[in-house]
């Protein structure tokens, strides 16, 4: 099969598409005949050599795919032969076939394309355990969500418009926050032109937000706090700003505020088969009636695999970035 699996750390160029064997389904897992497959930051880190994939995971890149099931492993019903699903993976998603584990796939309903489907999982499952179980968000609440056009950021939104959630997001430009609140963000904050705290505070009147969604890490911690209402919960998903942070311990327990985080890639296969569960039961049905879909910025063949890293590293994207497989 076709697949992209670099020899070497390096930039977009050491994505270039070689011959791999097709992988086989083990135990309770299925293999996908892949039409698309989703682009997300983690890939780019694992390029780069930061972020090696979890004991057993392959080499190739590429967390989430969408396909057509077309063998299983012992314990899967012969049944799923056939069936179009989408699917969370550890790797490997950039290949022509990939391997997931049954309960990681959901089903693609006719309001989905295969490209939007490969879009779905890793920010679903991303945004759903740490603003919606982590956070606690819940409707009524008001929250600040940092990256409002990314993938997670886009996602973000649509989410918290469903279950009636107030979103606050930052961006870095004014047509990116233009471009987020065409989306669904109640208002959406230029980072580079004003001070993310003052605007916070100012649009919840002193209060402060429920919960901070954050993937910058670093001085942000500190200034998302400041952010919080009392009782307020701050998540950290990622640290593009900086792994350290200096944060005022009394504050938090003056205000009675929780730091908490979470990575997804390494999480075992039964929580992550938990998760997928709980998707079909309360997010599944707005999917099928097409009330959730994710936002394409745009779609790469998967031989240009490095064109589309590059666009992700350019930062100017709203919304996610799609390999075409099939």
């Amino acid at each position: 099969m076709r697949a992209i699996d670099p020899g070497a750390p390096g930039g977009p160029e050491v994505l270039v598409a070689v011959e791999r064997p097709v992988p086989r389904p083990g135990a309770g897992e299925v293999l996908i005949r892949v039409a698309a497959a989703g682009v997300n930051r983690p890939d780019i880190l694992q390029r780069k050599g930061g972020y090696p994939p979890p004991p057993g995971a392959p080499s190739i890149p590429g967390l989430e795919v969408a396909g057509e099931i077309v063998a299983v492993g012992e314990g899967v019903d012969e049944v799923a032969l056939g069936q179009p699903v989408c699917a969370l993976l550890a790797g490997g998603g950039y290949a022509e076939y990939a391997v997931a584990p049954y309960g990681q796939c959901l089903p693609v309903p006719d309001a989905l394309t295969m490209i939007e489907a490969a879009a779905l999982p890793e920010t679903l499952f991303t945004v759903w355990t740490n603003l919606f179980e982590r956070a606690y968000a819940t409707e009524g609440d008001t929250v600040l969500v940092h990256g409002g056009t990314s993938g997670i950021g886009t996602m973000a939104i649509a989410l918290c418009a469903l279950f009636g959630v107030t979103c606050i997001v930052t961006a870095g430009s004014d047509e990116k926050c233009a471009a987020a609140r065409a989306l669904g963000a109640t208002y959406a904050i230029n980072y580079r032109s004003e001070d993310f705290v003052a605007r916070v505070k100012e649009i919840t009147g002193g209060k402060g937000v429920a919960a901070v969604l954050d993937m910058v890490g670093g001085d942000y911690v500190p200034r998302n706090m400041q952010c919080l209402a009392d009782d307020g919960r701050h998540v950290s998903i990622a640290v593009q700003g900086g792994l350290m942070a200096t944060v005022p311990v009394f504050e938090i327990m003056r205000r009675r505020l929780t730091l908490t985080g979470s990575t997804l890639r390494p999480r075992d296969v039964t929580w992550k088969s938990l998760v997928a569960d709980e998707l079909h039961r309360t997010v599944w049905p707005h999917v099928e009636a097409g009330r959730l879909r994710p936002v394409i910025d745009r779609t790469f063949p998967l031989a240009d695999a490095a064109a589309a890293h590059a666009r992700m590293e350019a930062g100017d994207h709203v919304g996610k970035i799609v390999l075409e497989v099939a």
